[in-house]
């Protein structure tokens, strides 16, 4: 049997955190999640070792730390960081493309978009 997929999660949302959760299930994506509520907490973790994680998904609107500088601590790592953001700006999408994320999601407003992610994320940790 495979080890489970683990995944940081970096929001401070706890919907979106019961939503990605719910996605992963939805695709039979054997997870253990990790979940840091603010960008402080996600570099905590981190200096840890990214190396624990198969996946960072990085909101890039949190508390004390923004998703950008988080992102750019772990530019250079082979670990993939997804993007998943309200934000739909083509500057934060540049941004943060540029800084070496993997893809860029803009969080969807309806459930089953939101639950389509979990096929994103297992389709990323096939790689």
């Amino acid at each position: 049997m495979a080890n489970p997929v683990r995944i940081l999660l970096a929001e401070d949302n706890p919907a979106d955190v019961y939503l990605i959760e719910e996605a992963l299930r939805e695709h039979e994506v054997d997870f253990k999640l990790d979940v840091a509520q603010d960008g402080e907490q996600a570099l905590a973790v981190l200096a840890d070792g990214i190396a624990k994680f198969d996946v960072v998904l990085l909101d890039l609107n949190m508390p004390k730390r923004g998703g950008s500088e988080v992102l750019e601590k772990l530019r250079g790592k082979s670990t993939p960081v997804v993007i998943l953001t309200s934000s739909d700006s083509p500057t934060d999408r540049m941004q943060a493309m540029e800084l070496g994320a993997t893809h860029y999601i803009r969080k969807p407003t309806g459930l089953d978009d939101f639950l389509a992610i979990g096929a994103v994320i297992k389709d990323i940790v096939r790689k």
